[in-house]
Formats: C-alpha cells, sequence, structure tokens
C-alpha cells in the first residue's frame, strides 16, 4: 500500500518582513506546465534615505524574463488597480540606483557647516560622460534567478494601495497570471528570440558608422575636458601652497615666480586660522612671552653698562672754555 501524501502547509503571508506575493508562470511550447512563482516584497528602506524611498516598493526574485511593463501591469491592473501610477521600475542589472541619482535626506543637525567645494564641469565632464556602444544584438534582455528591482510609485498611496492588494490577493488566493494581456507589446522569447538576434548580428552599415563617429565625438570631448583638468591642476596650488606636478609642460601661471606668487596668496587667505585650536593659542602667547623677557633681558645689560661707563666719563676741552670766559 503506498504511503497517503503528508498534508501541505498553508502558505505564509509574510517571511522575514517581506510580504509573498505567488505569481503563475503560463505553460510554454516546450514545457506545457505551469508553474507558481513567489515574488517577495516591502517597502523600500536604503541606507541613505531619499526622497523616492517613501513611495517605492522593493521586489525580490522577480522572474526571469521580467521587463518594466511586466512588472507595471502586475502591480496595477492585474491586482486589481488603476495604471498609469507606477512612476518608474528599477531592474537590477539596469536600474539607475536611486542613491546615486537624488541627493539624500540629510538631518540638518549632522551636516556640516561651511560651504562644500563644488566639483568643476570639466571633472563632472569626465566622470560623468557616458560612452556609446554598437547596436544591440538582443532585443530583450533576460536575468538570473533570485534578482531584484525597485519600484517607484507617484505617490505614498498608491504604493500603499499595491501593498494591500497583494495581501489581499495572496489571503484570497487569487494568482495572477504572469504577462497575462502583454502579447504583441514585448519582444518574444523561444525561437524567434535568437532567430532576430542572428539579425541583429549584423546591423546596417550606416548604423555602425553612427555609432562609431558619436563614440569618436564623445572620446574627443572626454580628453579635452581632460586636458582642461590637468591645466587647472598645473596653475592652482593646493592647501598647503604646492603645485601638482602633471604631465604637459609648464606653462603660464605654473612658473616659479607665478607659483611663489599663489603660494603667498594661498597663505594670505589661511591667515587668522592659525589660533583656530586652543594650543596653537598657547604656543603663540608663551612665544610671546618669551620674546618679551629677551628684550627685558637686553634692556637690562644695556642700563647696566650705561652705568658702568658714567664714572669712566672725562671733561674735554669745551668745559674748559667755559671757565675761562666765566
Amino acid at each position: 500500500m503506498a504511503p497517503e501524501p503528508a498534508p501541505s502547509r498553508p502558505l505564509p503571508s509574510e517571511v522575514s518582513g517581506y510580504r509573498i506575493l505567488s505569481i503563475s508562470l503560463p505553460p510554454l511550447p516546450t514545457y506545457p506546465v505551469s508553474a507558481t512563482h513567489y515574488l517577495y516584497l516591502r517597502p523600500h528602506e536604503p541606507k541613505l534615505p531619499t526622497p523616492a524611498a517613501a513611495r517605492s516598493l522593493f521586489l525580490v526574485n522577480v522572474p526571469l524574463d521580467s521587463t518594466e511593463l511586466h512588472l507595471k501591469r502586475l502591480l496595477s491592473v492585474q491586482l486589481g488597480l488603476p495604471s498609469g501610477r507606477i512612476e518608474e521600475v528599477q531592474l537590477e542589472e539596469n536600474k539607475r540606483i536611486i542613491e546615486d541619482t537624488e541627493a539624500p535626506v540629510v538631518n540638518p543637525k549632522q551636516a556640516k557647516k561651511g560651504r562644500k567645494r563644488k566639483r568643476s564641469s570639466d571633472r563632472v565632464a569626465i566622470e560623468e560622460l557616458n560612452g556609446t556602444a554598437l547596436p544591440a544584438t538582443w532585443d530583450r534582455e533576460l536575468r538570473t534567478n533570485g534578482r531584484t528591482a525597485i519600484v517607484v510609485f507617484v505617490d505614498r498611496l498608491s504604493l500603499e494601495a499595491a501593498y494591500k492588494a497583494a495581501k489581499k490577493a495572496q489571503q484570497s488566493g487569487t494568482i495572477p497570471i504572469w504577462g497575462e494581456g502583454m502579447e504583441g507589446n514585448v519582444p518574444s522569447l523561444g525561437i524567434a528570440r535568437y532567430v532576430k538576434h542572428s539579425r541583429l548580428q549584423y546591423p546596417n552599415q550606416d548604423q555602425v558608422l553612427e555609432a562609431v563617429n558619436l563614440y569618436m565625438t564623445e572620446f574627443a570631448a572626454r580628453e579635452a575636458a581632460q586636458v582642461r583638468l590637468q591645466a587647472h591642476k598645473r596653475q592652482v596650488p593646493d592647501e598647503d601652497g604646492f603645485i601638482t606636478v602633471t604631465r604637459g609642460g609648464r606653462t603660464g601661471p605654473a612658473r616659479h615666480d607665478a607659483a611663489q606668487e599663489l603660494a603667498l596668496t594661498q597663505k594670505k587667505k589661511q591667515k587668522g586660522l592659525e589660533d583656530f585650536y586652543r594650543f596653537q593659542t598657547r604656543e603663540k602667547k608663551k612665544a610671546k612671552a618669551m620674546e618679551l623677557m629677551r628684550k627685558f633681558e637686553g634692556d637690562k645689560e644695556k642700563v647696566q653698562k650705561m652705568r658702568e661707563r658714567r664714572g669712566m666719563f672725562r671733561v674735554g676741552p669745551f668745559r674748559d672754555c667755559l671757565s675761562l670766559q666765566t
């Protein structure tokens, strides 16, 4: 007699603070069996809070063929919510990290006093200049298992509505079908994907020429920005008054006389900061007292010598002349 199967345990609604959302993966021609996939979601809580974090949802274990359209439709229409309430979807491979693109929310009490030195336009051009690439050979990106995504809603209320709708769907046993109603809106998978990949491997000559010209233009702009930045380093001394030695000839203010003048100007700007610390004030008072003591001892020696010379003073002829006249 075959053993009876063990009764299945009910699926928990949350795991380690993540809410579970079950989705059904439709059958494929190569594997005509549907499967259940579990998506884990919770409000986004980055280490550095940003304005968009309060209205963002963090997703874990997104399906391999996830696209922005898939997640937008899943968290809106397929959960019974109106569409258009999602501002942006950032997948892990190609996402634009929120913490890098938006200024973090800083507590005013923890903010440092003083002005921050702004980066020059040349430095920004070198660091943020995006390179170009040849035309893509894949029309759709696939991901590995266990990847994450960040869904940014238009406001906090839309985030809370989607979060509650996911909980309601899980409790009621409603399982949305992944990609339902999106036929024709995303590139196809299967053999059609590889047929198109084979065709994209041989792009049009005009497209390749345009991509190469754009790349060379940005490369020339990058080199020009690098030259301007190096020239700026050769002309401006650092906080200690030294000139940075870089490749290339010295020109203009980088000469010796001009460099000394710039160093003197830098020292004048820093004048008044020598008494910033308490020990500097004590050392300055001590040095001043020692200088006064040295002058006092010098004056005592002068007075002593004058007293010694007073007894050796002799009357010259001028006094004899005065006595004769009287």
